[in-house]
């Protein structure tokens, strides 16, 4: 693969942010009827000044601040007394030991920890098992580092309260070669989360191949109501062959510090402290010091913050399940809506297109997550709870107006 091939696999003109940066050249010419009025909404992200960030974060960023050199120079893997502290809450919420010395990294972020962790499995040629749908930067980081994608299917329409994995898809994967398989739990963008026997079968058959797991778990604090969660490495799988992925950036509104975690296999966390060595060094140094507030937030904030995010849920999908030929199946966790759209006389990347220019609502498309759901579409609903479901009814009306 050429370095310009690499490249052009790297599209971010539908990343969350970059929708602006679109053409709109001969959208004008589609649109029907007028433009619909009302707040703007970027679903490709949540708003940070809609949630606010965990109490005393700033003040907390502003005493590592004051502390100064011996805050901005950490070891690469970051702040041995904040990973101490990180390792103690990280194992009592996921059931399992965290080594804070060997077993665990502090990065820019969760996006810095996948990267990290893709690089140091995955060499070209090497096959990793990847869900789609799933995260979309999974396939461009695997492609990235010239790996060979194998898919896996989840199908989160027809699986009742499990996520959907098949897992017959799984095992032929390990069995044609794949040493890797990555996925999201809770499903990035679709909200659904493995159930206790879809994570048991997933380490069974990651031991009974000998395969690397990496488990992306950003949203698996913010549970709904019934919903429950198995974390993979607290099962019969060796501690060795799994590494998890957390950070506090969406359920706490801390995306700004740029902070995420990445803990369990002491090889491949040494792999990953030596890439980031050479990629950025460390994870912020100032920023580091806002992880003191990660699961040490006053009581009762968490209930608050998952109670309104489902308020919010709920009202989405009742104004989306108003609209015929709409399916969306309802998030158990995490803040994404993944909604199936009905025919249309334009075609979904043009309308996604007339919605941000007409309606004023910016959405993803599916197939950032997989080449099969080009009439989904996905949005990020921790926003202003009226603003959002204004937004949506807006964007029910431009479903009818353009529907086939």
């Amino acid at each position: 693969m050429s370095i310009e091939e690499k490249f052009s696999r790297l599209g971010t003109d539908n990343a969350p942010g970059q929708e602006v940066r679109q053409s709109a050249a001969g959208i004008e010419a589609l649109m029907r009827g007028e433009k619909l009025e009302g707040k703007p909404v970027d679903f490709s992200h949540g708003d940070v000044d809609a949630f606010l960030p965990t109490p005393g974060s700033f003040e907390v960023f502003s005493a590592g601040y004051a502390l100064g050199g011996k805050q901005a120079y950490t070891e690469y893997r970051g702040d041995y007394g904040i990973r101490e502290l990180l390792a103690e809450r990280l194992a009592s919420f996921t059931g399992a030991p965290v080594n804070a010395r060997d077993g665990l990294i502090i990065t820019p972020g969760t996006q810095g920890a996948l990267f990290l962790a893709i690089a140091c499995t995955t060499a070209r040629g090497d096959k990793v098992a990847i869900m789609q749908p799933d995260y979309f930067a999974n396939r461009k980081l695997v492609e990235f580092f010239e790996g060979e994608m194998i898919p896996v299917q989840l199908d989160y329409v027809n699986a009742g309260n499990n996520a959907g994995i098949n897992l017959g898809e799984l095992e032929d994967a390990f069995k044609a070669g794949a040493k890797v398989f990555l996925f999201s739990n809770p499903n990035n963008p679709a909200g659904v989360v493995y159930s206790a026997d879809e994570i048991a079968k997933i380490a069974q058959l990651a031991e009974r191949y000998g395969a690397t797991v990496i488990v992306d778990q950003l949203y698996s604090r913010l549970l709904y109501t019934s919903a429950t969660y198995t974390h993979l490495r607290a099962g019969n799988i060796d501690p060795e062959n799994v590494i998890t992925i957390m950070g506090p950036s969406k359920t706490e509104s801390l995306s700004g510090y740029r902070l995420g975690v990445a803990f369990g296999s002491k090889k491949l966390i040494n792999r990953m402290e030596k890439l980031q060595a050479i990629v950025s060094l460390r994870a912020a140094g100032y920023s580091q010091a806002v992880l003191r507030t990660w699961f040490a937030e006053p009581e009762g904030w968490m209930d608050e913050r998952i109670r309104l995010h489902q308020a919010i849920r709920d009202d989405l999908l009742t104004v989306l399940r108003g609209c015929e030929g709409v399916f969306a199946r309802t998030p158990q966790a995490g803040s994404y809506l993944f909604p199936r759209l009905p025919k249309l006389d334009v075609s979904y990347t043009d309308f996604i297109k007339i919605l941000r220019l007409q309606a004023g609502v910016s959405v993803t498309p599916g197939t950032e997550f997989s080449p099969h759901c080009a009439d989904s579409i996905r949005f990020n609903f921790s926003q202003d709870h009226q603003a959002a479901v204004a937004a949506v009814e807006r964007l029910v009306t431009l479903v009818e107006r353009y529907r086939a």
